[in-house]
């Protein structure tokens, strides 16, 4: 293997900033809105939710899963989300966003804010649904807030901001899993090639009562190689990053780099170091502050690459639990990764998923995953200060 190349800021900021990092109080507020959903305020609330009109069209009765027998996996149901509200056509109508300050969701400011989707594909209230085919659709649909500001992105948040954001996911993290979930996700879209409908900056959580098809093989692969080498799969995967050329940055916490076997032109992985860390809920505040520098360096190179802030899908992959009587942190060898995929092949092209890719599920790259990652190593990251930066400690107000 190649020896390491040279990191950008990310090594030299994260060594620099001391291991014991001081921490503030931080209080969040829970409140119950009056159509049922629970809504989570970070930092100072104001007064309390009021009614919205009930015509929205959505209709929980319609919430249900399908299994499909030619592929062992469940589809989710809801027709409902098609009368979502869209804010993309005019991104500069802040007070008509439902997620600004004064709007419809969140009539007060806030620093950061969570709450049930109105639109879910999963609900702790989906019916009970009969059938050998049919299943319900259980589980909890998130949206966070990560900012009142109506313009920015992970890239733009300042760091104290971020470092809210990633407390605020552990957190959620924290109080999702719980709830008895079988798998928990944080992600988010961004752009309207990925389908988003909202510009305000946020992202979402899904929270399930099953375990998906992808994330049922990758637990496979995980204890195939532990039978086959005795030992961690997530552990072989860093070693293989760290010692290559696909590599863009890397500090204590985390490694980041272009995958192997990248499915997308310029997707990267963002994959936790330690063994044992397989959860957001199991994030120290070090590796909270990590994982900040490392997704604002990783963003920031995407929007640098072409001169634009490039569309993305964010998704933080959490050890599962793929059998309730497995450990309490899910699959032992799963490291904690976020996946970020760009649909973008260059500056005026996306990658479409094709009929082979669609149909068979096989992936064709044409691009070289050293050379991705060579072109965004070379990108300059403005990463902010980070001294003072403080891992708020939340608490309930």
């Amino acid at each position: 293997m190649s020896a390491m190349p040279p990191m950008g800021p990310d090594v030299s900021l994260a060594t620099e900033v001391a291991d014991a990092l001081p921490t503030d109080a931080w209080s969040r507020t829970d409140l119950v809105h009056p159509d049922g959903r629970h809504f989570h305020i970070y930092g100072e609330s104001h007064g309390t939710l009021a009614a919205q009109p009930s015509d929205t069209g959505y209709d929980v009765r319609a919430l249900h899963r399908r299994f499909d027998r030619l592929t062992g996996a469940w589809v989710l149901v809801s027709p409902a989300r098609n009368n979502r509200p869209g804010g993309l056509a005019h991104p500069t109508a802040a007070p008509v966003c439902p997620l600004c300050p004064g709007g419809p969701e969140l009539p007060w400011p806030y620093d950061v804010a969570v709450f049930d989707n109105r639109f879910p594909s999963l609900s702790a209230d989906a019916p009970s649904v009969n059938g050998a085919l049919q299943a319900a659709s259980i589980g909890r649909c998130l949206v966070v807030v990560y900012t009142p500001e109506h313009h920015g992105s992970l890239a733009s948040l300042s760091p104290q901001q971020l470092v809210r954001v990633m407390a605020v996911w552990r957190d959620r993290s924290t109080a999702l899993w719980s709830e008895g979930h079988r798998c928990v996700m944080a992600f988010e879209n961004r752009g309207e090639a990925v389908g988003a409908t909202l510009a305000h900056p946020h992202g979402q959580f899904y929270a399930l009562a099953h375990v998906p098809p992808f994330t049922v093989a990758k637990v496979a692969a995980h204890h195939a190689h532990r039978r086959a080498h005795d030992e961690c799969l997530g552990c072989a995967v860093n070693g293989d990053d760290v010692g290559s050329e696909r590599v863009i940055a890397a500090n204590p916490s985390f490694v980041v780099a272009v995958p192997f076997a990248a499915r997308w032109p310029y997707e990267v992985h963002i994959r936790a170091i330690r063994h044992g860390l397989g959860r957001l809920s199991e994030l120290t505040d070090v590796e909270v502050r990590d994982l900040a520098v490392a997704v604002r360096s990783t963003v920031t190179r995407l929007d640098g690459l072409f001169g634009f802030e490039m569309p993305l899908m964010l998704a933080v992959q959490e050890a599962p639990a793929v059998e309730p009587g497995d450990p309490p942190g899910g699959e032992p060898d799963w490291h904690l990764h976020v996946e970020v995929i760009p649909p973008h092949r260059s500056a005026e092209r996306l990658k479409v998923r094709a009929s082979v890719e669609t149909a068979l599920g096989q992936f064709i790259n044409d691009t070289l995953p050293e050379e991705s990652a060579s072109q965004l190593r070379v990108v300059q990251v403005d990463l902010g200060n980070w001294a003072g930066v403080r891992v708020p400690r939340i608490s309930v107000g």
